[in-house]
């Protein structure tokens, strides 16, 4: 009986044992996808500070490559995958309306649509649009934490790209 249930025992280990030990998350992406290029996003949105395009795009790039397996192109011509987007909103609105008629917060929200073009192993396109927010007091002034609230919403924008090219979805 105990030599059952031994050999029940090294039977379920082995059957869930992993094929690899990773620290580089593979994804459901296409192993052919190798190399990516970003073209710095056009700003359409006319409240977005003048440097955000090139920010975002710079995050875009850093977080592709450091959370993914796919490396940098200096061109488009010799990535497999070609980023393309457009900042189409930067909105500050207030929320949370007291009896006063006064908010006491205010949420800033950036919408990005980007265009994903495979080229191999076919040629295909993706799209994705990423709407990002964060709320914040409206007692603070906007300007002294701009930066850091935009660093928390390209992080969240920065993760949707991520994840639709590992997903596809």
């Amino acid at each position: 009986m105990r030599f059952f249930a031994f050999i029940a025992t090294i039977f379920l280990l082995t059957s869930c044992w992993p094929e690899s030990v990773s620290f580089v998350d593979k994804g459901g992406m296409n192993a052919e996808w190798k190399t990516f290029f970003v073209k710095t996003l056009e700003n359409k949105a006319p409240n977005t500070s003048l440097s955000y395009p090139a920010t975002l795009s710079e995050a875009v790039k850093d977080g592709i490559q450091n959370r993914t397996r796919l490396n940098l192109s200096n061109t488009a011509d010799s990535a497999e995958l070609e980023i393309e987007g457009v900042i189409n909103a930067y909105s500050v609105t207030p929320i949370a309306i007291q009896g006063n008629d006064q908010a006491s917060q205010n949420r800033l929200t950036v919408s990005v649509s980007f265009s994903i073009f495979i080229k191999v192993p076919e040629e295909d396109q993706m799209t994705l649009t990423s709407t990002r927010f964060i709320d914040y007091d409206s007692g603070k002034d906007l300007a002294t934490i701009e930066n850091t609230l935009l660093e928390e919403v390209t992080d969240q924008i920065v993760q949707d790209v991520i994840n639709k090219l590992q997903s596809n979805w």
